[in-house]
């Protein structure tokens, strides 16, 4: 299926790029990759079934990719800053009401858009290994592994980073990645500035609260193998939606899109079906 790409402008006038593709007369899909990725993470999804059907929209958030790289961190810490990018994707490309779908801090980042802007625009969140346990949480640290804990990634030594990077980026799998994608993904969580990294990561909003105003359907795709999302804080994100379903992938680590593409997908178009209203 043939893409186009282009720049928007979101919160704060930052730049964001844009891939959009799929069937462009279909229901819109907007995927919201994690923290230090890429919209290319995305690329099995493009590239797949799913891109008959539906509309698929991919952005690099603030600070990623090909979009805006602003050194001051004030533009990576403020929620409503994130929520106006969401919002301005959907607004620009036109999206009526899509199904969102948020991976890791991307899940975040689709909370301070409901926390700012509400459900009215969009038709279901899909979480991919997402939780509204903060990292700081000692529960949390207590079983997180250096590897995923990752704080080599924010040193401004490249060696140091690099190595963590390499880490992290095997850390997010169950299984063995081909030499091709691993040095895709390494590659494209490199272009990420550490001071970014942090910024964009160690901040921690109160998300339960909006958890609760959630009127659209939600599902948390979680892959059971997961070093960086663990039972327990599915668990927690569950309580905190009461009409939330979960969708587990056994034997499978933090990035199930990937390491299982097909069933994610299928999965996946089960849920925008209901949510879309798709035959």
């Amino acid at each position: 299926m043939k893409s186009t790409t282009y720049h928007i402008e979101g919160g704060d006038g930052v730049e964001l790029f844009v891939r959009d593709g799929g069937n462009e007369d279909g229901p819109p899909i907007l995927f919201i990759h994690g923290w230090s990725q890429h919209h290319l993470c995305w690329t099995k999804q493009f590239e797949g079934p799913l891109a008959e059907t539906y509309r698929l929209v991919a952005i690099d958030l603030r600070g990623h990719g090909a979009s805006d790289m602003h050194d001051d961190p004030e533009y990576y810490l403020h929620s409503k800053s994130w929520a106006d990018d969401i919002a301005a994707v959907i607004e620009t490309c036109e999206m009526d009401r899509p199904l969102v779908v948020a991976w890791s801090l991307g899940g975040r980042i689709a909370l301070d858009y409901l926390h700012h802007y509400g459900c009215d625009d969009i038709s279901g969140l899909a979480l991919v290994g997402a939780s509204i346990m903060p990292a700081s949480d000692p529960s949390v640290q207590a079983k997180r592994r250096p590897d995923v804990i990752a704080e080599g990634m924010y040193s401004d030594d490249q060696r140091v980073a690099l190595s963590a990077t390499i880490a992290f980026v095997k850390g997010c799998f169950a299984s063995t990645l081909s030499k091709m994608d691993l040095a895709t993904m390494v590659g494209f969580n490199m272009l990420v500035p550490p001071h970014i990294r942090k910024a964009s990561r160690l901040r921690e909003p109160d998300y339960e609260p909006d958890f609760e105003a959630v009127t659209c359907p939600v599902s948390l795709f979680w892959g059971d193998a997961d070093k960086l999302v663990f039972r327990e804080m599915i668990d927690e994100t569950l309580k905190a939606i009461p009409h939330g379903k979960l969708i587990p992938f056994s034997g499978t680590g933090h990035a199930p899109f990937w390491e299982r593409s097909e069933q994610f997908d299928a999965h996946l178009a089960e849920f925008a079906r209901e949510t879309l209203g798709v035959n």
